[in-house]
């Protein structure tokens, strides 16, 4: 038995396929879990949830921003993008079911001593809170409420958490923390507008894993969503975002019955870096 971490997948559905292949990956004695945006610029985005729901209770997900612009744009309540390749599931004759199984994921996962989440999380949170949190998203996304929601989602502000947020301010943050977030201030600020590199933080940010007295320090956390970061050499913080949809690798950690880790790699076709 062997648990697996797999990085953004973007709709890359033939790189998966090359990835669970390459380590014999069998839902009946294995676990895969996926940290995030499971579709969108890649080119085969609804191969990516037919295999992935096939795996049934084998495999679990976090939501990442690409997913829930997904669920926006079906809902009418986001548009499509120059560089969306969303068509295959929006036109598909089982749309419904894909939609369905999507919005019944999650948006923070613990699990086997491992924090998941696709983007980030903020300073002040533990690890407790991380899951409080992402469950009040969670459950409008399986509710009735979600189009207005999804109405509502999109924007950055507030820019920090205050335990007294009500509505949709308080959702926009749990959402942008944990799908959207790579440099925050030391206070919980986020910035939105660098994409780039650690190295790239505008004056008074920094990545959000680096800032001073971090609630989740002493834990994994495992995420996603940030291509351009490159490979970190710390042991509880693993990116595992190498930019597969953009010609770089589809990444994930194996964890096997012996409790070794391994960091896996597949090669991904080279493709437009993102603008």
């Amino acid at each position: 038995m062997s648990i697996y971490w797999v990085g953004d997948i973007q709709g890359c559905d033939a790189p998966l396929a090359r990835l669970l292949g390459q380590v014999d990956f069998s839902p009946s004695r294995d676990t895969l879990f996926v940290l995030g945006d499971l579709v969108n610029r890649g080119p085969d985005s609804a191969g990516v949830l037919r295999r992935l729901m096939a795996f049934g209770g084998s495999v679990q997900c976090v939501l990442g921003n690409h997913d829930l612009h997904l669920l926006a744009v079906a809902a009418g309540a986001g548009r499509i993008k120059p560089m969306d390749t969303l068509d295959g599931i929006l036109q598909a004759p089982d749309r419904s079911a894909m939609l369905d199984w999507l919005r019944h994921q999650r948006m923070a996962i613990w699990a086997h001593d491992v924090l998941m989440v696709h983007a980030g999380v903020l300073p002040s949170w533990t690890a407790s809170q991380t899951l409080t949190l992402a469950a009040e998203v969670e459950q409008v996304l399986r509710g009735p409420e979600l189009p207005a929601f999804l109405h509502q989602m999109y924007g950055n502000e507030p820019a920090a958490w205050q335990d007294d947020l009500t509505g949709m301010s308080r959702l926009r943050v749990i959402v942008n923390a944990l799908t959207r977030l790579r440099f925050c201030s030391a206070d919980g600020v986020m910035e939105f507008a660098a994409k780039e590199g650690a190295n790239t933080a505008p004056a008074g940010f920094m990545p959000w894993f680096d800032v001073p007295g971090r609630q989740t320090a002493g834990l994994t956390v495992a995420f996603g969503h940030w291509s351009t970061l490159g490979k970190l050499d710390r042991p509880n913080v693993w990116a595992l975002d190498t930019g597969c949809v953009w010609g770089g690798c589809l990444s994930a950690m194996r964890r096997d019955d012996q409790g070794q880790q391994t960091l896996l790699e597949v090669k991904c076709p080279p493709a437009q870096r993102p603008s």
